[in-house]
């Protein structure tokens, strides 16, 4: 981090008060801290604190006279290498999701094309306001980053999430937002081998819901899924990854739209259309439950209700069938028990898709919420067996080996 400037959005709330230690984490990284202090914010801590800390002026009106009279809110907004706003209360979280720009602070927040870190901070039931949650959502689909929140005690005497990530936990957010950004620069620099390409991804598990309790899931982390996002972000690519439920932060970098069940991936998915690669590595439930309790289903002593099954829609399937706007290069993955490659090479036929990344999610293996991975690349043609690997090594042979590909087509 050293060098690298920072500007800092501290929002109108108590947890205002880990924005101070959050200038001296920041600077002790070799980072340079500027300030702007909303309205709220200023109820909390002053100026003057901020300032001290940073060793440079704090900003606070839009409308400032000296600051003004050479458009400061736009130089603000370019003037750095990350903006983080922390806290980002639910207020500042709405003006950003919709575009709202009356102070500085989001005003600044509008006119920026710099990357984006926001911490949120506010009371478990705001936090997990539908409103809310449309907000986190929309400025996710937009790129920003996010860092927690945590669970945690309340000024309000209450306990759940909300608390703000400690100054520590953002500090660490902030170097991999930048250093994403710089890999993304690199990457472009010298052509990366998916620079220019869109490339959508899908990660993790569904839940389909039973009742308002209970839901069909399986053991899928999403940990491929998610290097598999970051890895081409870090060749060049526009990537969108549309993740089922994770504990995983998201890759920075990325396009990141979360999701619970199957009909909501396929959904996203078709929305995030057009690409020029998809990869489908997220571990879709086959089935749902046929019908979904209002109410939670309760032991009455007597046999447990009968549970009826409908089929998910098939959404590697779906889009490889596509008469238009199929991805010119589609990629699938077969998790499987036994007979893994025959299986392999079964899905690919039937799926219609162009690759199959194949692996063996035994019980024995630990590959499913496991840090390893063992894979086979099916084609139609051939099978290519990879050692033992990390999962981000995985990733990035694989996004290697599409860049081979779309290469070798002429790009996608």
């Amino acid at each position: 981090m050293q060098g690298r400037r920072i500007l800092l959005v501290i929002g109108g709330g108590i947890a205002a008060y880990k924005s101070l230690d959050l200038i001296r984490r920041l600077r002790d990284r070799g980072a340079s801290v500027r300030c702007i202090l909303t309205a709220g914010a200023q109820h909390f801590i002053t100026p003057l604190a901020a300032s001290a800390l940073s060793g440079q002026r704090t900003h606070t009106d839009l409308f400032d006279r000296e600051d003004e009279a050479d458009i400061g809110h736009i130089k603000l907004a370019r003037d750095a290498d990350v903006i983080v706003v922390a806290p980002a209360t639910a207020n500042l979280m709405s003006k950003m999701a919709t575009g709202g720009a009356d102070d500085l602070a989001s005003t600044v927040l509008l006119a920026t094309t710099l990357p984006i870190l926001v911490a949120p901070a506010m009371n478990v039931r705001m936090w997990q306001h539908p409103a809310t949650r449309r907000n986190l959502a929309t400025l996710r689909a937009d790129g920003v980053h996010v860092a927690g929140p945590n669970d945690g005690a309340m000024a309000e005497a209450e306990f759940g999430p909300g608390r703000m990530a400690e100054p520590t936990e953002i500090a660490d957010a902030v170097e991999r937002v930048l250093a994403a950004a710089a890999d993304r620069h690199e990457s472009g620099a010298r052509g990366g081998v998916l620079s220019g390409l869109r490339v959508l991804v899908t990660s993790g598990p569904t839940h389909e819901p039973i009742d308002p309790v209970r839901y069909i899931a399986n053991r899928s982390s999403g940990r491929q899924g998610h290097a598999i996002a970051a890895a081409a972000a870090a060749a060049g690519a526009e990537v969108t990854l549309v993740s089922g439920p994770v504990s995983l932060p998201d890759p920075p970098g990325v396009r990141t739209i979360h999701v619970e069940s199957a009909r909501e991936m396929l959904a996203a998915v078709e929305a995030a259309l057009p690409a020029d690669i998809a990869i489908f590595a997220a571990a879709v439930a086959d089935w749902r439950s046929a019908t979904e309790a209002g109410q939670k289903l309760k032991k009455d002593g007597n046999a447990p209700p009968p549970l009826q099954l409908a089929l998910n829609p098939d959404i590697l399937a779906t889009i490889a069938h596509r008469a238009e706007g199929r991805p010119p290069l589609v990629v699938g993955f077969a998790a499987e028990t036994e007979n893994v490659v025959e299986h392999a090479r079964q899905k690919l036929a039937r799926k219609g898709c162009d690759l199959i990344v194949a692996n063996d999610v035994s019980p024995g293996t630990g590959v499913m919420g496991g840090e390893r991975n063992s894979v086979q690349l099916v084609t139609s043609a051939n099978v290519e067996t990879w050692p033992t690997m990390t999962k981000e090594q995985v990733a990035g042979k694989l996004v290697a080996r599409l860049g081979e590909i779309a290469k070798g087509r002429g790009r996608a």
